[in-house]
């Protein structure tokens, strides 16, 4: 099993952490950029082939720091990505009562 799999991402928590207590903070054009960063076709290309290589523990060293790293940025990017959502869905927002 991967040490991406086995120790909790403490940098996305941190990351978490820290856009929560900024969550008002964060304005709508920001929350609007945030949602719109992804991946490239070849970036996303290349992560499915790591991915199906992990998958049968065919990747080599030099590959599994890079696929690590790509679940890395993927979950900071979907911390971020997520408190922009919260940010922009007016199902959350404190001003309107229920």
């Amino acid at each position: 099993m991967r040490s991406q799999l086995l120790s909790p991402n403490r940098e996305a928590a941190i990351w978490a952490r820290l856009m929560q207590a900024q969550s008002d903070a964060l304005s709508p054009e920001a929350a609007e950029y945030l949602l719109s960063i992804g991946l490239g076709e070849s970036d996303r290309e290349h992560l499915q082939q790591l991915a199906e290589r992990s998958e049968t523990g065919a990747l080599t060293d030099e590959e599994q720091i890079e696929f690590d790293s790509y679940l890395h940025v993927g979950n900071l990017l979907a911390v971020l990505q997520s408190k922009a959502r919260v940010r922009t869905d007016p199902r959350f927002d404190r001003r309107i009562d229920p």
